[in-house]
């Protein structure tokens, strides 16, 4: 049943929830950045006004000869629909061009939320490993060998009488690394 084989991959891929946690904790990091912004808009304001009235003048004056340009843009407009016809084909393709760049972007970003995310979790988790808050990207070192150390027989006594000793045992224990020495 390859349809609910799909469905349960689906329900069990964690990296739309990571890109999810990812992005809250882009737009919080962001967040945290408004405060400053605003102090710098309000120093800002008095400027912005003067700029923007006399911006406001200069377009007002640009309206006036506006009528005898658009008449001359007009005018001026090419006749040939074959030179129309490529260009619209070419400005299209661009188009689509641009489509496929922005789409293999938002894959991107889309993966990288995902990662951030999965450090967020990580980080959020209560009692999480220190290891466990690096990206995955990372390499881990490979698990040490476990060695088997004897432990010694002891004699059992029951009743003050001694009986046969126990059975030898022996302990796991993980074989000294590399870095120890």
């Amino acid at each position: 049943m390859p349809i609910t084989d799909d469905i349960k991959k689906t329900l069990s891929d964690p990296t739309p929830l990571y890109a999810l946690a990812g992005a809250g904790d882009l737009a919080y990091e962001k967040l945290r950045e408004v405060p400053g912004k605003v102090e710098a808009l309000a120093a800002d304001r008095r400027g912005a006004q003067e700029m923007a009235a006399a911006r406001l003048q200069e377009a007002q004056s640009l309206l006036v000869g506006a009528p005898a340009k658009v008449s001359e843009a007009v005018t001026t407009l090419p006749t040939d629909l074959k030179a129309l016809q490529e260009r619209a084909q070419g400005f299209a393709l661009q188009q689509v061009a641009r489509a496929v760049e922005l789409a293999v972007k938002a894959k991107e970003t889309y993966d990288e939320l995902a990662e951030r995310g999965k450090v967020a979790v990580d980080k959020a988790r209560p009692g999480a490993p220190a290891e466990a808050v690096a990206p995955v990207e990372t390499a881990r070192p490979a698990e040490e060998p476990v060695e088997a150390e004897p432990v010694e027989a002891e004699l059992v006594e029951e009743d003050g009488v001694v009986a046969e000793p126990a059975p030898k045992k022996s302990r796991a224990r993980k074989a000294p690394s590399a870095d120890s020495e």
